[in-house]
């Protein structure tokens, strides 16, 4: 069973040539949906709410209140941006607020029927809007401010309204792109001094060009949904109001899903996702050409794409599957990607694409040598598992982790390091055969559906593979299946659990249900249906809680950039609530409780006296303000001052996760021996970032105080 891991200088510019561009011809308004369209969509309806209702692990109470929530929902599906629809529109919809319960156990199409149709006309309104204001230059002298934060903004009252704001965001737009054409171009100015600078209109004029491009990127990215795409959002605005992680996916949407998760880890090795108008950086795959380059971090939003030598593509507004293509290349060729980093300043990052080597998904071990001792370290990206049974080569979590645990044992380390960072979780029967690797045999964790008693996982294996000290490395990022075995360590007290304030929330299980196989050969005809990502069980600790919500609290709290910034499971609408079971039948591990104290209060009162960890604190402190500042100006010099500002204190910051004197780490001998030339000098690459990290200097540290 998978458990889903789970987006400017003060100038009046006079003179300057206009855009003139024609409006070209739109086609969101089309033919009427056909008869078969109509009721394909109400079989659909159908079958999810009927599978909501019946298979979900705790249904909501459908009232007015889920009502009134849903409708909310809706819009902010369609029109997240605030930029396409009026506050009119959706009173002249709030008529069917009221009975929007009885409409939707009845598959009442009418709401989504003429919000589509609204929806339509507002589109093809837009491109006259924006190409009308880009037409003309802006003038950056005066004291006027942009809010981007589009649900503070809110949705315009009237059609001259919409204007303002699509008049307020383009200006910014533009002013952005100047700012950073103008400081490009002064740098490479004081590298070589024969570059002859761009007037301040012609910097402006590109800049109202590019937008204009990238604003008909946007639409284009509209057209290209279909109208069953937009009916998977309202349908989804009833799902998510089950939880954060039931969804419903359209047939073309579901392919996407399928291919893209996988596909966007081709050529970089990041994993993207799509918030607001940004492509955002969702994870950095471990042992990828991402990785291993080491400037590209979660939450990097993407603003650029470029092949080396090439000018770079605009990706603000674009679809995950067109940044993907443009990602994507031949290896060994380099892709540069401008992002914006969380602090609000801007980095190009040169990547020599490289196909995501198999092996370097997959548990990966080293030997880390400290003040004449061995440690074990293990970096488990995911719990995964190859359900191809006919596959002789096949590999899973719990064989690979198996075998670099015996690699440890014949190094003589004298602790293990399992770092779980990052990882967003897998299969159960992963988690459950690992964890049972550390201790005896006994429970692992609680798994309940709905309407039944928790049924408890064990292991039965009385062997255990290591018995030595154990520490377990997690993060805010670090979810479902990761909590599942740090949560078992922790209440068998087998080992040390050491991470951010705590790990992702999330004690809930989804199934992928095929709408197809669901009906077999009723509507054949209407086939492909989708499918319904649904959670369907909640699991528990062994001790009776569940990482819902709470998530798992560290032993020992370290600091990362995200120390002072709400994450997780907590910060989801609709969540499901934390609760509690009875515990298992456990009996926890032998453990020196004195000794155990004192290794965490020494590590603890290191982390908070030592000088590299309070400055990633003031580091996350600054984030988490950052995040809170809104409002931007469009005036130029103040914009610049600002991006300046942001530049000149994230440099302040570079490299703050890093120790000045890496760790000697190694490759187990019994792996060198088996590798070839090219994979030592990956496997050198890790080695170094291993060696490199602050926070396995510390867990080292923490091991070997046994």
């Amino acid at each position: 069973m998978k458990i889903f891991s789970l987006i400017k200088y003060p100038i009046l510019i006079f003179g300057v040539a206009s855009l003139v561009y024609a409006i070209p011809k739109q086609d969101f308004l089309t033919d009427p949906p056909s008869a078969k369209q109509l009721q394909q969509e109400t079989i659909i309806g159908e079958i999810v709410y009927n599978t909501l209702m019946t298979s979900h692990f705790s249904p909501p109470e459908l009232d007015e209140a889920f009502g009134k929530k849903a409708f909310e929902e809706f819009f902010d599906n369609i029109d997240y941006t605030r930029r396409i629809i009026l506050s009119t529109d959706i009173q002249t919809l709030e008529k069917y607020q009221k009975g929007m319960i009885e409409r939707i156990k009845s598959s009442d199409m009418s709401l989504f029927n003429d919000a589509y149709e609204i929806l339509m006309t507002r589109l093809e309104e837009l491109p006259e809007i924006y190409q009308d204001i880009l037409n003309k230059p802006f003038s950056f002298d005066a004291e006027d401010f942009f809010e981007t934060d589009d649900e503070k903004r809110g949705w315009p009252q009237t059609e001259n309204q919409r204007k303002e704001i699509w008049g307020a965001y383009l200006k910014y737009k533009v002013l952005s792109r100047v700012y950073e054409a103008d400081r490009r171009q002064t740098k490479r100015a004081e590298e070589n001094d024969t570059i002859s600078l761009k007037s301040f209109a012609e910097l402006e004029e590109e800049a109202r060009k590019k937008e204009l491009e990238f604003q008909e990127e946007w639409m284009s990215n509209y057209r290209e949904l279909n109208r069953l795409d937009w009916f998977a959002m309202y349908l989804n605005s009833i799902a998510n109001m089950f939880d954060p992680h039931t969804e419903y996916y359209p047939p073309q949407q579901r392919e996407e899903f399928e291919v893209e998760m996988s596909g966007q880890f081709e050529g970089i090795g990041a994993q993207l996702i799509t918030k607001g108008d940004y492509v955002v950086i969702d994870k950095v795959v471990t042992g990828s050409a991402s990785w291993r380059q080491g400037d590209l971090e979660v939450g990097d939003k993407l603003l650029m794409v470029a092949d080396e030598g090439s000018d770079p593509v605009d990706v603000v507004g674009m679809s995950i599957r067109k940044v993907v293509k443009l990602i994507r290349g031949k290896k060994g060729t380099t892709v540069i990607l401008t992002v914006q980093k969380m602090d609000g300043s801007r980095q190009d990052i040169p990547i020599v694409r490289d196909v995501v080597e198999i092996e370097a998904t997959f548990a990966r071990g080293a030997v880390i040598e400290y003040e004449g001792k061995k440690v074990g370290y293990i970096r488990l990206p995911k719990f995964y598992v190859d359900f191809n049974r006919n596959n002789e080569v096949a590999r899973n979590c719990a064989d690979d982790v198996r075998l670099e645990l015996e690699r440890m044992k014949k190094e003589n380390v004298e602790g293990i390091i399992l770092d779980l960072r990052n990882n967003g979780g897998g299969t159960l029967d992963g988690v459950v055969d690992i964890a049972g690797f550390f201790i005896e045999s006994g429970p692992i964790v609680q798994v309940q559906s709905s309407g039944f008693s928790p049924r408890v996982l064990k292991d039965r294996d009385k062997n255990i593979i290591y018995s030595g000290p154990l520490l377990v490395m997690t993060n805010s990022f670090s979810a479902s299946a990761s909590e599942i075995f740090a949560a078992a360590i922790q209440d068998y007290e087998r080992g040390i659990i050491m991470g951010s304030r705590s790990t992702f929330g999330k004690g809930t299980v989804q199934n992928m249900a095929d709408l197809d196989r669901m009906v077999g050969f009723r509507y054949n005809d209407f086939k492909p249906l989708g499918a319904l990502k649904l959670t369907i069980q909640k699991f528990y600790r062994i001790n009776g809680g569940t990482p819902q919500l709470r998530g798992v609290i560290p032993d020992i709290v370290i600091p990362d950039q995200f120390h002072h910034t709400e994450i997780g499971e907590k910060e989801r609408p609709n969540a499901m609530d934390y609760s509690e079971i009875s515990p298992a039948n456990y009996t926890p591990w032998k453990r020196n409780a004195k000794q155990f104290k004192r290794i965490v209060q020494e590590s603890q009162r290191r982390i908070d006296t030592d000088s590299a960890h309070m400055r990633i604190d003031a580091y996350a402190r600054w984030l988490a303000d950052q995040r809170e500042e809104t409002v931007v100006s469009l005036n130029f010099d103040r914009y610049a001052a600002k991006q300046n500002e942001y530049r000149e204190k994230a440099d302040s910051f570079r490299d703050i996760f890093k120790i000045q004197e890496p760790l000697v780490v190694h490759i187990p001998k019994e792996k060198q021996e088996s590798m070839e030339e090219q994979d030592i000098e990956d496997w050198n690459k890790w080695n170094k970032n291993v060696g490199e990290d602050l926070q396995i200097s510390e867990a080292v540290r923490v091991l070997l105080m046994h």
